[in-house]
């Protein structure tokens, strides 16, 4: 296994339960990306009780609240214990190769290893991802990608720019809201969702909709669902809506795409209007879609007035003196990019992204676990990656007893 996340550690939990000999190969420490990839006040954006790791579901005292990022980061500790998960930490692998039918050989900083089977348990947000453009803002500017975000008092005096409206742009623009500091947003094209309507949470709704077990090939989208940005919501504070539109009136900037720099001073897409009308269009339809299925299922829920703008743009802002507004920090909320090349198999398609049918690929004994939408929409998510694992677990057991090798799949070290 590579990768000692969540994805890997429940992974690992279902291979144990069908005495499956195998070692976890974890670069960092466990914990490490919720710990030291995630800003201060980050907590889940899913409540508490979705965290359904395999043999070991949340069982605090809130389980509608939205765990901080250190309770989080005790949580998957706290899973590996639970069943000696066979955890290397500290090692990293730095090539997969196979040559013909042979075992597969993994490369990594402590030596050689050979194994019958892999699993790639280590995500698809590998590389912070920063435009080019970033090169031709002037060097007095402090830059930072929203994986290096801390808290407000990390940064330089001034107002901050924030690219990006995802779920880090969009939280992280209220953290420093919240501080007092004057937030710059260029608005993208991310739907957002309510974190509570009629009475409960959206994804206890959503959860009882079957929309957390649609398999990617029923979305309307297919696979291009894998490609679209995450709803912006957040859990902070016992958790609520992000409107943007409602930070705008309460003094933050808004603006559409950031399209050029020129020295100090910013262009932008005329489409602030259609990105906030876009986000508000997927959480009424989502908040529909909730009415219709209480209305069918006659369940008595209290009612509430569709939602209606705050604030709209008197104009749509095409530029910006950094200069003049006093900007002197740039926050890149802009992803990350998948980096696979340690990978030397041919299990990728044009794009770069492992083509795999749940999981399995077309290499024999060669998988992967945690992806977003690996098959639903919970696949990378606490939520969904159980099911992902035990249908891993099914094919590599059977692989195993196929091939006579049942408890000697464990790699060794060449």
């Amino acid at each position: 296994m590579v990768g000692g996340g969540q994805a890997g550690l429940a992974m690992s939990h279902r291979l144990a339960a069908r005495e499956i000999d195998h070692v976890v190969l974890e670069k960092h420490k466990i914990g490490h990306d919720w710990r030291d990839r995630r800003w201060d006040s980050f907590c889940l954006v899913t409540p508490n009780w979705q965290c359904m790791l395999p043999g070991f579901p949340y069982s605090g005292e809130h389980p509608h609240g939205f765990m901080p990022r250190e309770e989080i980061a005790r949580y998957v500790e706290a899973y590996a214990a639970s069943f000696e998960a066979p955890v290397v930490e500290g090692v990293e692998v730095t090539g997969l190769r196979r040559d013909q039918d042979g075992p597969f050989e993994l490369e990594t900083d402590e030596g050689e290893l050979t194994a019958d089977q892999v699993v790639v348990a280590t995500g698809g947000y590998h590389e912070p991802q920063i435009p080019r453009l970033s090169e031709r803002l002037p060097d007095r500017l402090h830059q930072v990608h929203s994986s290096n975000y801390r808290n407000p008092d990390q940064l330089p005096a001034g107002d901050v720019l924030v690219v990006g409206t995802g779920q880090s742009g969009c939280q992280i623009a209220e953290d420093l809201h919240l501080a007092g500091r004057r937030v710059h947003l260029c608005v993208g094209s991310a739907p957002r969702t309510a974190r509570f309507y009629r009475g409960r949470d959206v994804t206890d709704w959503l959860d009882e909709m079957g929309y957390y077990e649609m398999p990617v090939g029923d979305h309307s989208l297919g696979d291009g669902v894998r490609l679209q940005a995450n709803h912006y919501v957040t859990g902070r504070d016992g958790g609520h809506d992000i409107d943007l539109r409602r930070f705008a009136l309460e003094g933050m900037r808004l603006y559409g795409r950031l399209t050029s720099v020129d020295g100090r001073r910013l262009g932008f897409s005329p489409d602030l209007r259609k990105n906030l009308d876009h986000a508000d269009d997927v959480y009424r339809g989502i908040n529909s879609a909730i009415d219709d299925s209480i209305a069918e299922r006659g369940i008595d829920a209290p009612a509430e007035a569709p939602y209606r703008p705050l604030w709209e743009p008197e104009h749509e802002p095409e530029d910006l003196d950094l200069g003049e507004a006093g900007v002197g920090t740039v926050i890149w909320s802009t992803g990350y990019a998948s980096d696979y090349d340690w990978i030397e198999v041919p299990v990728f398609d044009g794009r770069g992204y492992p083509t795999h049918e749940r999981g399995v690929t077309n290499i024999e004994g060669l998988y992967f676990v945690g992806l977003p939408w690996l098959h639903t929409w919970g696949s990378g998510r606490f939520s969904g990656v159980a099911r992902d694992a035990e249908h891993l677990a099914e094919h590599i057991d059977a692989a195993e007893s196929a091939s006579g090798s049942r408890r000697r799949g464990v790699p060794s070290y060449g």
